[in-house]
């Protein structure tokens, strides 16, 4: 089988015509210096030795403490599907030994699908289901493990909460950590968190580019550049442009481009520092999908498109991440992590919703006849965050206990300063017949403007403790202070600040029948405070965080000599203090709810041969609501958490030069809102569903190579993302052919 490595991309997203032509510069300027910048095959072995951790486990009491860096580019390289490690640094064992379920899509499995966005990525990971944008937050949505984690998505470990749909451009990896986590992160994680892991610089030179064609227009470009400029320091380049229609979507559009510029010094010497820059903008057309009617999907022509071609949503984000590793000793190494976010959102969606909210079966009447009012909903907000996270990493001897201790201190400042315009007068148009060229107009009056402060001081330590080569214990306790300024100054004019103080913790033992093979129990916790999403209200202010807890039994093997890792796992977790309507007064909110899903997971990722590689989850979850001041949602289904969701893809190397490969995603059915509509006392329900993709890829040349990637093969009509109020299917079918670069 063939071990040359190929870059590929493909998308379902594509860039602006002129975009376009700067990352293909981009591309272009790296494949014309790859030669004068090149190391030869002599120099590159000698930095590799060079790149090698300086610290190696000891045989004796002393044990040294393996290079706390996520620059693991070997991975990139490989065509492994298979992950031995989290790119986390809290995570200090193998993923075979982390007593927690953690789901990790490799690069090489992202391009063999053609994936260019995090919300595809996810796709490969059982117990996450999409959800629709909401009307005062875009960007990526998503429940996993049947809560919201819209802000459990981190960036290299620190929290990244900019509201915007995040390529994948620069990705090393994406880690799916399941389960409360608040010891490991802090607020949020009640179903678990999402790490993006980017690229950074190597002493392995890297010229690779893509260009991808594909159905409605779609064009994208990408650029991967990485040179060492001497023994010990490297910079490197991602650069991306991509633009397209949505397949199946009238009226949608995507337009992004983007680049992540990386310096690294110190490969491989005892202080090591990474400087890098992430910029992505966007241009789209939104979509907020078709309404609701009579508790289910309107039964409207899924192209039927309720927006105006003016629609917009603009969004540029801009991180700056300084980490520093010192290896103190041999057995300690100290890490410091600093960054500075900056997210601008400036947007203007329509959602469909019902003229008459209280239509019954016996009043809808002819369908030609249901008026559609056009909420057109606007905002323009900047979010910032200034994060510093500083961790000692150490393994030592106590005994007979070995431990290998993560401790350390995070300070953040996030703001938020939202400012959001009613409209009125916007026309209104017919359930089967909108008309997206008709031109927008109506009366704007600014609604509320917000300034939202949040300052997180936080403490936290992790110690994995091996009793022998059987059995360890992990134990994890975080502490964090919050304080929390909201100021709303259109009236009626508002003041709020409160301040959370609490601890979050989690244990779990481990077991090793064999060396390739473990059992655990584990517990956890986590806390949701009314500002999580940097907001407060009259409702909320007064109340103390809502708290979780998670309880997970499973057991994980290698087989085939290490090449196929399979994991499962059975768990349950609960919310016993939701946030629910006052009995006793409408406008504000009680912690009287109790909310649980409990479920099983299994997960099989590797090689099955040499030639065939392969990748699946399912997941079984029944989300419930345990307890309510609205009695009529006890025992109703929990919002967007199907039963059933499943996920194959498989590749097979058939010859030298071709591969091939496919798969298939499953969602069951979900519900909307555990709340039904008053006038037809109905739960918004959203039909299962399945979709087929295919690929095929051909190494022309060493360097060279041709992909197709077809998504939705069958084009079938679906429900993708969901609101309670919206939904949006899904992409019909997609083709895309790229073309691939590698010097």
């Amino acid at each position: 089988m063939s071990s040359k490595r190929t870059i590929i991309i493909a998308s379902r997203a594509k860039a602006p015509r002129t975009l376009a032509r700067t990352a293909l510069g981009l591309a272009s300027v790296g494949l014309a210096g790859g030669t004068l910048l090149s190391l030869d095959a002599q120099a590159q072995t000698a930095a590799a030795t060079q790149a090698a951790p300086a610290q190696q486990q000891q045989q004796g009491g002393t044990v040294q403490l393996p290079t706390l860096s996520v620059q693991d580019q070997d991975a990139a390289a490989a065509p492994d599907y298979r992950t031995e490690r989290s790119a986390n640094v809290k995570l200090t064992e193998k993923l075979l030994d982390t007593p927690q379920s953690v789901s990790v899509i490799s690069s090489q499995e992202m391009k063999d699908q053609g994936v260019t966005t995090l919300r595809d990525a996810l796709r490969n990971v059982a117990g996450i289901s999409l959800a629709a944008g909401e009307g005062g937050a875009q960007g990526d949505s998503l429940t996993l493990r049947g809560f919201s984690a819209r802000s459990d998505i981190f960036l290299d470990g620190l929290r990244d909460f900019g509201s915007y749909y995040r390529d994948s451009f620069n990705y090393q990896s994406a880690e799916v950590l399941k389960g409360p986590d608040s010891a490991m992160f802090g607020r949020g994680s009640t179903g678990g968190t999402i790490n993006q892991v980017s690229k950074t610089p190597t002493l392995e030179s890297i010229t690779a580019g893509t260009a991808t064609l594909g159905t409605d227009g779609m064009k994208r470009l990408t650029a991967d550049v990485d040179r060492a400029l001497d023994a010990t320091t490297a910079v490197r380049m991602n650069a991306m442009g991509t633009s397209s229609f949505v397949t199946g979507r009238d009226g949608a559009k995507n337009e992004r481009y983007g680049f992540a510029p990386s310096v690294a010094f110190g490969i491989g010497t005892p202080t090591r520092v990474t400087i890098s820059y992430l910029h992505q903008s966007e241009n789209d057309r939104p979509d907020y999908g078709i309404p609701f009617l009579l508790g289910k999907p309107a039964p409207v022509n899924y192209r039927t498109y309720y927006g105006f071609q003016s629609d917009y949503l603009k969004t540029d984000a801009n991180v700056v991440t300084a980490d520093v590793q010192h290896d103190l000793t041999s057995g300690i190494t100290l890490e410091n992590q600093f960054r500075y976010g900056n997210y601008y959102r400036n947007v203007r969606i329509t959602e469909p919703q019902l003229v008459n909210a209280n239509v019954t079966p016996a009043t809808v009447g002819p369908l030609s006849g249901v008026a559609i009012k056009r909420n057109a909903i606007t905002a323009r907000s900047v979010e910032t965050t200034l994060d510093d996270q500083a961790t000692a990493s150490a393994r030592f001897n106590t005994g007979f206990l070995e431990h290998h201790l993560v401790a350390g201190v995070e300070l953040s400042r996030e703001t938020s300063d939202p400012t959001r315009t009613a409209w009125s007068g916007v026309p209104t148009t017919t359930l089967l017949n909108p008309n997206e060229y008709q031109a927008f107009a109506g009366t704007p009056t600014i609604s509320s403007r917000v300034s939202t402060t949040v300052d997180t001081v936080a403490v936290f330590a992790v110690d994995t403790m091996k009793f022998n080569e059987q059995w360890s214990l992990v134990g994890g306790i975080r502490y964090d202070h919050l304080d929390t300024d909201y100021k709303q100054t259109v009236a009626p004019a508002a003041a709020f600040s409160r301040t959370d103080s609490l601890p979050s913790g989690r244990a779990a033992l481990v077991f090793k029948p064999t060396p390739e093979s473990s059992v655990y129990a584990s517990f956890g916790t986590s806390f949701n405070p009314s500002a999580e999403q940097l907001s407060l209200s009259a409702a909320t202010a007064n109340l103390d965080p809502e708290s979780n807890k998670t309880y997970e039994v499973g057991g994980k093997v290698d087989l085939l000599h290490d090449a196929l890792s399979v994991r499962a796992a059975l768990f349950q977790t609960e919310k016993d203090n939701a946030r629910v309507t006052d009995p006793n007064n409408s406008t504000l909110n009680v912690l009287g709810g109790d909310q649980k899903v409990k479920g099983a997971e299994i997960e099989v990722t590797g090689r099955i041969t040499d030639a065939w590689q392969i990748s699946s989850s399912y997941a079984y979850m029944d989300g419930r609501v345990i307890k309510s001041t609205t009695y009529s949602q006890v025992g109703r289904a929990l919002a967007n958490v199907p039963h059933h969701t499943f996920n194959l893809w498989t590749t097979y190397q058939l010859t030298h030069d071709l591969q091939i490969g496919g798969g298939a995603n499953a969602v069951s059915q979900r519900v909307g809102s555990s709340s039904p509509v008053a006038a037809t006392n109905l739960i918004n329900t959203v039909p299962g569903y399945w979709t087929f993709s295919a690929m095929a890829k051909y190494d022309i040349t060493e360097k060279i190579s041709i992909q197709a990637n077809i998504t939705n093969l069958l084009d079938r009509d679906y429900i993708d993302q969901i609101h309670p109020a919206h939904l949006i299917p899904g992409e019909g079918r997609t083709a895309q052919f790229t073309l691939n670069v590698a010097f």
